[in-house]
């Protein structure tokens, strides 16, 4: 559905698709530590980091920068398909999960906290230090080490009706792979309805539709510099009965209000330029009427772009051979899992994953070393892994730079 050339049209609207600034030509595959920015969202962060006004004053500045946040606000609950409730912006992703846990595991008395050893020590770290303080009881469903995700079996397994709050990561920025988000919330919701439902977005939201209709969740955050916009701030979306709970706010302020001090409306229009940029690439492979509609179709064309990449990666291109072909080269989640979001991780019998980035990046190709550290460690302490090489790709990439990543790999192992 993307064709070569809406790929180049693609890639001309973002900054340093083919450059690196700082080291000159260089392929990007390292999209999940951060993807690329938009030209548009560069532009905006300039624009509004320029003016001086704030919300809330009787001025036309001041009305005008009511007005963008709240058209911000609205085509990103478009984005989510939301079904009412709201969205904000926080410090970051990892903040916005810390403070969404926070009010749940307050707000509730006794019961079970329930999360997967999947999950990024954001949403973990964030359920244990609350068990911890409240003397609650924390339970982990193991994931399954060779898919490198955590099925709604597992999680169906494990709930109980006193499981008061629960978190989903619904992709693995480690093994790349989805989850069945609204197969584990429906688990969940048949033996503990009233189960507040928290998940980690950040990793799917480049690389797949985001459903809160069909979710059936409380809380869903994501982290904008991973889905085209820029560092410095998160979103998040809660449900009305999570801001219920009764949030901290100021004494005498809104009520039912998320946010702290003066926004940055910068934040919010940057987050309407990747809302735009969906709703722009709907519309060029072939997207309906509305803006939801362009949006689904966007996010149906990423995935099968990606489908593409990731299969390239791994059995091929032209006469160069794919991971999959290499005795001693494991991948992470098995080699033909449909899980696997625009991501492949890797490591091969000796050779030393820092060793193998290394020489990606000295040809010019970027990508990541994942250790079994305090992020990655519950996915690479298992497999008996120290580290894995991690290439993360998303819809702008192209067949031709995973062959140029291939042929370093092919002088490599």
């Amino acid at each position: 559905m993307i064709t070569p050339d809406l790929l180049d049209t693609i890639r001309s609207k973002f900054a340093h698709v083919e450059a690196c600034p700082f080291q000159g030509p260089r392929v990007f595959f390292e999209n999940a530590g951060g993807a690329l920015t938009l030209n548009a969202a560069v532009e905006t962060s300039a624009r509004f980091a320029a003016i001086p006004d704030n919300q809330g004053r009787d001025n036309p500045a001041a009305h005008a920068l009511v007005d963008i946040i709240a058209e911000a606000k609205a085509a990103a609950m478009e984005w989510f398909n939301a079904p009412g409730g709201q969205v904000f912006v926080g410090e970051s992703g990892t903040e916005l999960l810390f403070r969404l846990i926070r009010t749940a595991v307050t707000g509730t008395d006794g019961g079970v906290l329930l999360g997967s050893t999947v999950e990024h020590p954001a949403s973990r770290s964030a359920m244990a230090h609350w068990a911890e303080a409240f003397g609650r009881d924390y339970r982990l469903v193991a994931h399954d080490d060779a898919l490198g995700l955590v099925t709604a079996d597992a999680y169906a397994a494990a709930v109980t009706p006193d499981t008061k709050v629960a978190t989903i990561l619904h992709t693995s920025p480690v093994t790349g792979m989805g989850m069945d988000l609204a197969a584990i919330a429906a688990a969940i919701r048949a033996v503990a309805p009233e189960c507040f439902v928290i998940v980690d977005g950040i990793q799917h939201a480049s690389h797949g539709l985001i459903d809160l209709t069909a979710a059936g969740v409380d809380g869903y955050v994501v982290s904008p510099y991973k889905v085209f916009s820029r560092h410095g701030y998160g979103v998040a979306w809660v449900s009305d009965r999570l801001t219920a709970l009764g949030p901290e706010q100021l004494d005498g302020g809104p009520e039912a209000n998320w946010e702290f001090g003066t926004r940055d409306t910068g934040a919010y229009a940057t987050f309407h330029d990747v809302v735009d940029y969906f709703d722009w690439l709907g519309a060029q492979v072939g997207g309906g009427d509305s803006r939801r509609d362009r949006i689904e179709a966007a996010g149906t064309a990423i995935k099968a772009h990606e489908r593409t990449l990731t299969e390239a990666m791994l059995h091929g291109v032209g006469n160069l051979k794919g991971l999959a072909d290499y005795d001693g080269v494991h991948v992470v989640g098995g080699v033909d899992n449909p899980a696997r979001e625009g991501l492949v991780c890797f490591y091969a019998d000796g050779h030393a994953a820092a060793d193998i980035v290394a020489a990606l990046n000295v040809e010019g190709v970027r990508t990541h070393v994942r250790k079994a550290d305090h992020y990655s460690g519950n996915i690479l302490t298992p497999l008996g892994q120290e580290a894995a090489v991690r290439v993360s790709m998303c819809h702008y990439n192209s067949e031709a730079e995973v062959a140029r990543f291939l042929g370093v790999i092919a002088d490599t192992l």
